[in-house]
């Protein structure tokens, strides 16, 4: 089963061109630091008739070691964008779940920066059989 993580912003005026050139800057930059390059990123749509921005990414299925590193970088890019585009409407959610924000941490998850528990879902994905003994 995948998860992905959905996010918008609506507002009636469209992006000025300062806004534009600096989502723009943020994507190339989010990019540009992705943590693997076999992952699905940060990814936008077109703007759409009903917002500004839109996008989604698909959170790694197989490796759960990886799903709170991508989790992490792609709230942290929305996050980057929603400070970048002033006056607009966000909804950020992971299929059914709202993510929340936060003025100074911005959207992020319970746990998303724990690294004992990304250091145990890394375990996870040691060799079937392999058991402390």
């Amino acid at each position: 089963m995948s998860v992905s993580i959905y996010y918008s912003a609506r507002r009636a005026q469209p992006l000025t061109g300062a806004e534009s050139a600096a989502v723009e800057r943020v994507v190339a930059a989010r990019a540009e630091s992705f943590p693997y390059d076999d992952e699905e990123g940060l990814y936008l749509y077109g703007p759409g008739d009903d917002g500004i921005i839109a996008g989604s990414t698909k959170l790694p299925g197989g490796d759960p070691g990886r799903w709170l590193p991508v989790t992490a970088h792609v709230l942290d890019s929305v996050t980057e964008l929603r400070r970048a585009v002033g006056g607009a409407q966000w909804h950020v959610h992971m299929d059914d779940l709202d993510v929340p924000w936060d003025e100074t941490e911005g959207y992020a998850l319970p746990g998303m920066r724990d690294e004992a528990l990304a250091a145990e879902l890394g375990g996870l994905c040691d060799t079937p059989g392999e058991q402390d003994g």
